[in-house]
């Protein structure tokens, strides 16, 4: 079977779930990045798996990122890979920065398990339907989610000053870091 390139999957996408399920291509990353809709991307993920055209049948990585409290958005970026058609595909949700939520792809690759918690984590973005979505990297009384634009750095953790920047002695800062 031929290998179908980022237009053909774009406009099978769209010819199963509608002109509305993609909401933009950027060709000019690479690999492309098609951002679709929240509401339907459990769906795509499942029909972009399982799909003999595609099979898309590797989770490679699961990328957040916070637009800041000024645009209220964040994006979750998901990037795939075919191994039998040697393909790359990146799909993109743009979600409220207020209630961030995606659905959890755990049921689809199992790889999601530990990628969507460490999003989680580190940006307080929700996976609906994870089995067992809590911290992974900090201590789960941690305040806070440090990879969000405006996270403000508590000043005491279990009655230890936490280390700021600003309260370390010059000579301490690696060189060029001042």
């Amino acid at each position: 079977m031929a290998e179908l390139d980022t237009n053909q999957i774009v406009e099978l996408i769209k010819s199963t779930f509608g002109e509305a399920a993609v909401i933009e291509v950027v060709e000019a990353s690479s690999p492309t990045v098609v951002e679709v809709a929240v509401d339907q991307s459990l769906s795509i993920f499942e029909f972009l798996y399982k799909d003999e055209r595609l099979y898309f049948d590797m989770l490679s990585c699961i990328t957040g990122i916070d637009n800041g409290p000024e645009a209220g958005i964040m994006e979750v970026i998901y990037n795939l890979y075919s191994i039998p058609f040697e393909q790359s595909l990146a799909i993109k949700l743009k979600v409220s920065r207020e209630q961030p939520e995606v659905p959890s792809l755990v049921s689809i690759w199992r790889a999601a398990d530990w990628m969507e918690r460490e999003t989680y984590d580190l940006f307080g973005i929700n996976f609906k339907d994870h089995p067992d979505l809590r911290r992974i990297l900090l201590p789960a009384d941690w305040e806070g989610y440090p990879l969000r634009k405006d996270y403000k750095h508590q000043d005491k953790y279990r009655g230890m000053t936490v280390a700021h920047k600003d309260l370390l002695n010059k000579e301490d800062q690696p060189e060029g870091r001042e």
